[in-house]
């Protein structure tokens, strides 16, 4: 072999070398969770038994539908630290009007139980609303989205605490649900025989199974994700292309506004006990996992596979930690943490890129 050819294999193999290790660099923080996973698994079996990997995934669809809302903001380049408060509102709206009817404390005692697809329209409209809210301020009048979504949460905020006391509520959680709109939510259909019983898993993870699938075919089978794409990779090159900038922004917000009502719909039914504190931090957990999913904050960057698999890590390390005996008034710090080494690790690969 010449001297040349010895050269550009070892160039080669040097290269080849540097990609592994930007890979697994890059995927470090899910190494590090699945490591942590497998020792808990070790240590504790019981990590594994069927009923602890069916709670991880209902919790994984519980906290699903926002992440993949709040994904299409950070798609953009921005967050929603509303989204939290967006949920707590929509679910203490989709209690108040799913209550049983003959309860003593009933919130709105001369409105009877709503149709549960109406509610459902509702809440997501609600939802949608709050986003287009959002979305108009940032597009309109070029304010940072961490600006106006924590403004937006103040705001929310405020409302849900004059909520929660409307009516004959008096400030008390919002309890005593359907029978019909739990089951609807968190009813088990058996759906696979096991060792002579069988698996049951809530309703509402077969919900946000359709729903990753739709938000996938938006994200990848259509114009306006196209363009979501586009917008958050140059916003220049995007308007110049044809984008409709104002529009497409205010739409992802409003996309994201819908997906917080139906988590709102969805928790509501889960907890069947809403207060003002519904939904508290759900955001924090959102951008956590998006951004272990690989949705980055410099724009135009992001799968719905990855958002999944964010998701089910987050989960996985909040379910497994406990087992070890780790005091769970460490989590706030734990996923402060993991932004903090997720976001470093986004921003390596862009500078590498670059």
């Amino acid at each position: 072999m010449s001297n040349e050819s010895k050269a550009l294999a070892a160039k080669a193999q040097k290269l080849s070398g540097k990609k592994i290790g930007n890979a697994l660099l890059n995927n470090a923080l899910i190494i590090i969770m699945l490591l942590v996973a497998v020792y808990v698994a070790i240590t504790q079996p019981s990590f594994l038994s069927a009923s602890s990997l069916i709670n991880l995934l209902s919790l994984t669809a519980a906290y699903l539908p926002v992440a993949l809302g709040i994904a299409g903001c950070i798609v953009l380049t921005g967050t929603d630290l509303s989204a939290g408060r967006a949920v707590g509102i929509t679910a203490c709206i989709a209690a108040s009007l799913l209550q049983k009817s003959d309860i003593a404390n009933k919130m709105w005692p001369s409105i009877g139980a709503l149709p549960i697809p109406v509610v459902i329209i509702i809440v997501v409209a609600i939802g949608a609303f709050i986003g287009a809210f959002n979305g108009f301020f940032v597009a309109k009048f070029k304010l940072h989205p961490f600006i106006v979504t924590l403004a937006t949460q103040l705001i929310l905020y405020t409302i849900l605490l004059f909520y929660v006391q409307a009516g004959n509520n008096n400030g008390m959680a919002i309890s005593s649900l359907t029978d019909e709109y739990r089951n609807f939510v968190v009813g088990n259909p058996p759906l696979l025989n096991f060792a002579g019983g069988s698996i049951q898993i809530p309703n509402y993870v077969i919900y946000a199974i359709l729903l990753t699938g739709l938000m996938w075919f938006i994200w990848n089978k259509t114009t306006f994700g196209k363009n979501m794409f586009a917008l958050g990779a140059n916003e220049e090159a995007a308007r110049v292309s044809g984008v409709n900038v104002f529009l497409t922004t205010i739409a992802v917000f409003a996309l994201a506004g819908a997906m917080y009502g139906w988590a709102g719909f969805v928790e509501s039914a889960r907890i069947a006990s809403n207060t003002a504190n519904t939904g508290v931090n759900y955001e924090l957990d959102a951008i956590a996992a998006c951004v272990i999913g690989g949705v980055s904050f410099v724009g135009g960057i992001g799968k719905i596979s990855g958002i999944v698999i964010g998701v089910i890590m987050l989960r996985l390390i909040f379910v497994a930690l406990p087992l070890v005996g780790m005091d769970q008034n460490l989590q706030y710090a734990i996923k402060g943490g993991i932004i903090l080494f997720a976001c470093a690790l986004d921003m390596r690969k862009y500078l590498v890129k670059k």
